[in-house]
C-alpha cells in the first residue's frame, strides 16, 4: 500500500479541565477528501489545529508523507505545505483584502510595498476561488460570507498540499457553496489532500471519499463514504437517533399580525421591502449572498441608522434606528455571527443571557444573582443547555451551546417576535435538531419568527412560507406546499 499523506498516532490534547482529544489514530490518503465528523466539542477543530501548528499535541505523533513532523507554529506548518481555513475568521480588519492576502510575503520595490503587484496577486488569488471582491476594500467592510471567501483564497493561494477546511460553507449561500465544492474537487484532482470538517451531510456525501467520526475527543470509526449512510453516520456521531418530524406550527392557521414591514429601504443594501409575520408563523427569507437578507433583519431591529420605511409591532410603529425600542416591543435578534455580534465571550453564560433585561434583576443597584440564576436556568432548560454551563465563560462553550445561550437570552427577555439570522450556522446535527424543535415549539405557542438561512433544507423544513430576496428587492413569496429546493434556487438566481 502507498504511504498515507497524513498519519495520526495517539494524538492527545488537553486544555484546563478538559481532554479535547484522547489517543486519536487514523490515516489520510494522499489526494483524498477526508471528512472529520462529530458533534460540537468532539475535537474536530482541535485536531485540525494540531495538524496546522496552532495547538501542539500533548501526546502522540504525526507523519507527513511518512516523515515525523511536529509543528509548533502555523508558519512552520505552512512551510511544510499545511494550511487551514478556519471556521472562526481572523484578519487584520483595518487593512485591505489585498494586504491580508499578501501579508506573509508583501511584494516590495526599493524598500516600499509594491501596491500594483500586491493588487495583482490578490486579484489572482481571489479569482482562483471565483470571488469577485475588490482587493482594495478594507476587511472590516466585508460581510461574513465574503470574509470566508478571502480566507479560502489565502489558503488555496499558498500552494499547500494539505488543507484543513473547518466548516468552510457555514456562512456561504447555496450557489457560493457549490462553487467552493467544485474548487475543492479540483484541488483533490491535482493531488492536494483535504481534511473537511462540516456538519452539512449532503456536502460530506457529495464531496468526501472517506469519513472519520470523533465523539467526546475519541476516534469512533473511519469508513469509506460509500459504505455508510446518513442515518448510520448520525448514530456514530451522537450515539442516538435524531428523529425528523413535520413541524407542528405548520399545521395550524396563523394568528394575529405581530410584525409588519412597509417599504423598508437602506441605500446600497435593499429597497422597498414589505411583508408581515403573524403569530405562530416561521417566515423564511431566502437569497444569494449579498441579496440583503441579514441587512433586512438588522434594520428591523433598529441597527441601520440610514434605513427608511416603517416597522410595526402589533400595529404600533417603532421609532427607526432604536434597538432599545425594538427590545421593549418584544423583538429579539439572533445575529449571523454569534462570536462577534451575539455574545460577550469574556462574560459568563449567565451574564450573557440576562444582558437585555439586567434591570429586572437589580436590587438597590446590585444584581440579585440568585434571581438571575433561577431565570437563566429556566431558559437553559427550555433550549437544552445544562445548568452546569451557567457559570462558564461564553467563549469556552461549544458552538452549539453558544447559539443556545443566544436563544435563551430572548426567552429570558420574554421576546415573542424573533429574527433568526443563520441560527444553526456551525452547529452539529444533534444541536441543530434541538434548535429546530425549540423554534417549532415556540411557534406552536404563538411566537413569530423571521428565519434567514443559507441552508435551503432548513428553510423548507421550518418555514410556513418563504420570501425570496434578489439584489436587495423582494422577488417572490412561496407557500410551504409549493416550495422546492430547485424552485427556490431558480428564483434566487432570477431564472424563474
Amino acid at each position: 500500500m502507498s504511504t498515507p499523506r497524513i498519519r495520526f498516532r495517539g494524538i492527545t490534547r488537553r486544555f484546563p479541565g478538559i481532554v479535547a482529544l484522547r489517543d486519536v489514530s487514523f490515516d489520510v490518503a494522499a489526494g483524498s477528501c477526508h471528512a472529520i465528523c462529530g458533534e460540537n466539542g468532539a475535537g474536530k477543530s482541535t485536531l485540525g489545529r494540531v495538524l496546522a501548528g496552532l495547538a501542539p499535541a500533548d501526546e502522540g505523533s504525526i507523519e507527513l508523507d511518512g516523515k515525523p513532523v511536529r509543528f509548533v507554529s502555523p508558519r512552520q506548518a505552512l512551510d511544510a505545505g499545511v494550511a487551514m481555513v478556519h471556521q472562526e475568521l481572523s484578519f487584520c480588519e483595518n487593512l485591505t483584502v489585498g494586504d491580508n492576502l499578501c501579508l506573509r510575503a508583501l511584494p516590495h520595490r526599493r524598500g516600499l510595498v509594491d501596491e500594483r503587484e500586491l493588487q495583482r496577486r490578490a486579484h489572482d488569488l481571489l479569482a482562483a476561488t471565483g470571488a469577485t471582491i475588490d482587493p482594495s476594500r478594507p476587511v472590516h467592510s466585508l460581510g461574513i460570507a465574503d470574509r470566508q471567501l478571502v480566507q479560502i483564497a489565502a489558503a488555496v493561494g499558498q500552494g499547500a498540499r494539505v488543507i484543513v477546511f473547518d466548516e468552510p460553507t457555514s456562512s456561504l449561500g447555496e450557489a457560493e457553496s457549490q462553487r467552493l465544492l467544485a474548487l475543492i474537487r479540483g484541488l483533490c484532482a491535482r493531488g492536494v489532500t483535504v481534511l473537511y470538517v462540516s456538519h452539512r451531510m449532503p456536502e460530506i456525501f457529495a464531496l468526501c471519499d472517506t469519513i472519520t467520526v470523533l465523539r467526546d475527543g475519541a476516534h469512533v470509526a473511519t469508513q469509506a463514504t460509500h459504505a455508510i449512510d446518513e442515518a448510520s453516520l448520525v448514530r456514530l456521531m451522537i450515539g442516538r437517533e435524531v428523529g425528523l418530524h413535520e413541524p407542528r406550527h405548520a399545521a395550524q392557521p396563523p394568528g394575529e399580525e405581530r410584525l409588519r414591514v412597509e417599504h423598508l429601504t437602506s441605500p446600497g443594501r435593499f429597497a422597498d421591502v414589505s411583508f408581515r409575520v403573524c403569530a405562530g408563523e416561521v417566515v423564511g427569507l431566502a437569497g444569494l449572498v449579498g441579496a440583503g437578507r441579514s441587512e433586512v433583519a438588522q434594520a428591523i431591529f433598529g441597527l441601520d441608522g440610514a434605513c427608511r420605511g416603517d416597522v410595526y409591532v402589533r400595529g404600533t410603529r417603532l421609532r427607526p434606528g432604536s434597538p432599545r425600542e425594538a427590545l421593549r416591543a418584544g423583538l429579539g435578534l439572533v445575529p449571523e455571527d454569534r462570536k462577534r455580534q451575539g455574545l460577550v465571550l469574556g462574560m459568563r453564560a449567565r451574564e450573557n443571557t440576562s444582558l437585555p433585561v439586567l434591570p429586572r434583576f437589580a436590587r438597590a443597584g446590585w444584581v440579585d444573582q440568585g434571581a438571575e440564576a433561577v431565570a437563566v436556568d429556566a431558559s437553559f432548560g427550555r433550549v437544552g443547555v445544562r445548568h452546569t454551563a451557567r457559570e462558564a465563560l461564553a467563549g469556552s462553550l461549544s458552538g452549539g451551546n453558544q447559539q443556545k445561550v443566544v436563544m435563551a437570552r430572548w426567552l429570558t427577555a420574554g421576546s415573542d417576535i424573533i429574527l433568526l439570522d443563520e441560527p444553526t450556522r456551525g452547529v452539529d446535527v444533534g444541536a441543530k435538531a434541538e434548535l429546530h424543535r425549540w423554534i417549532d415549539q415556540r411557534a406552536t405557542e404563538g411566537a413569530a419568527f423571521l428565519l434567514v438561512s443559507s441552508e435551503l433544507p432548513e428553510l423548507l423544513a421550518l418555514s410556513t412560507r418563504i420570501l425570496v430576496l434578489r439584489e436587495g428587492r423582494l422577488h417572490a413569496e412561496v407557500a410551504r406546499k409549493d416550495a422546492t429546493q430547485d424552485g427556490l434556487l431558480r428564483l434566487m438566481a432570477g431564472l424563474g
